[in-house]
């Protein structure tokens, strides 16, 4: 239910000092009543329950009045905001002597029945965002042999996808959960090659304690992006308890699957293995829509194929994925209605602007 209390009036701004009374500042969780701001100014540094689970809702629009003190400087932080400095070193113009082998090999694993569009989502986003050359394994013998949108994309069956030399998997899009998606989930894992686990891959581990065991042997730990129910799953808890500490909860996935982790939903929490955390605060509502999560993988994969580190592909992937929806949403494209598939062309558009703003050779 909506919090009860004041509301927010059109006329009327409504400022929240250091934090809008009745939300929890290191959390996100908002109590009843609660006050919903249309500003927030937050002293010393920012708050991360500010930009997670309620926080934006209530915070409205959030400045950081230092006071002249030096945060860093006294305390460590919970968290960091993901800004592109983040990853800007790794925004490189390409070179002119270059060919599609420089900028590796991605694959996408789904596809089952009724769930072909969850792969093509993932293995579009892959093409567009650089990847040298994208295949896509569906697990549907009935589905295309070619994409019509983007015929460059190569597929094949499921298996035959281990077959080709990648740099980089995402397993999950359209996986389901058959005996066969099972198997090629646990293929996924022992490949030697990085890895992204979104979607079904995650319900498959979430009941199979061998692929969890083997998850955490891996020699280069996966990347997990679950949203709350998928997270719940993973850790055996409801989604409430995800949703009550978000960070927390970002937390004991990193630690028990020994994986990089970003916790989808509003305010983005990315926990990397050495336990570092970031907050990510792009986005909108309008990614509130089916196969958004598919596009976000093949945005990550696409990076650790062109040999982005993990930690930073995750970083860039969750920031230019919010980041696009925002930019279209600017342009007057949603939020209500927006889909997945327009994110696609925007991340492009965005990602190549970061680029030339921040990279050199």
């Amino acid at each position: 239910m909506p919090p009860t209390g004041w509301r927010r009036a059109t006329a009327v701004p409504l400022l929240a000092l250091d934090c809008p009374s009745g939300l929890n500042a290191d959390t996100g969780h908002v109590f009843s009543p609660a006050i919903l701001a249309t500003h927030t100014v937050t002293f010393i540094a920012a708050k991360p329950g500010l930009f997670t689970a309620d926080g934006p809702d209530q915070c409205g629009e959030i400045k950081v009045a230092d006071l002249a003190l030096d945060a860093a400087a006294t305390a460590e932080a919970d968290a960091r905001l993901i800004s592109t400095e983040a990853f800007s070193s790794f925004l490189r113009p390409r070179r002119n002597n270059t060919h599609k082998g420089s900028f590796g090999s991605a694959g996408i694993l789904g596809g089952s029945e009724s769930m072909v569009g969850a792969a093509f989502l993932a293995a579009r986003a892959a093409l567009k965002l650089g990847a040298g050359r994208v295949y896509l394994g569906m697990l549907d013998p009935a589905a295309p042999a070619v994409d019509p949108l983007l015929p460059e994309i190569m597929i094949r069956r499921a298996e035959a996808l281990f077959q080709a030399d990648l740099q980089a998997l995402a397993c999950g899009p359209g996986l389901g959960q058959s005996p066969e998606a099972r198997h090629l989930l646990d293929q996924s894992i022992k490949a030697p090659m990085q890895l992204v686990l979104d979607a079904d891959a995650l319900n498959l581990l979430a009941e199979d304690r061998q692929l969890e065991s083997a998850l955490r042997s891996r020699p280069l730990p996966a990347i997990l992006t679950p949203h709350p129910a998928e997270a719940a799953r993973l850790l055996g808890c409801t989604v409430g308890d995800i949703q009550a500490d978000r960070l927390k909860a970002a937390g004991e996935l990193a630690g028990r699957y020994r994986c990089h982790v970003a916790l989808k939903g509003c305010g983005t929490v990315i926990a990397a293995v050495d336990s570092k955390k970031w907050l990510n605060s792009t986005g909108n509502p309008g990614m509130a829509t089916a196969g958004m999560g598919d596009v976000l993988s093949g945005l990550i994969v696409a990076l650790l194929a062109q040999n982005w580190p993990p930690e930073m592909a995750l970083l860039a992937g969750v920031h230019l994925h919010g980041a696009a929806a925002d930019r279209l949403v600017a342009k007057g494209v949603g939020p209500v209605g927006l889909t997945a598939g327009e994110v696609i062309d925007a991340a492009r558009d965005l990602f190549n602007d970061w680029v030339a703003s921040h990279g050199s050779l």
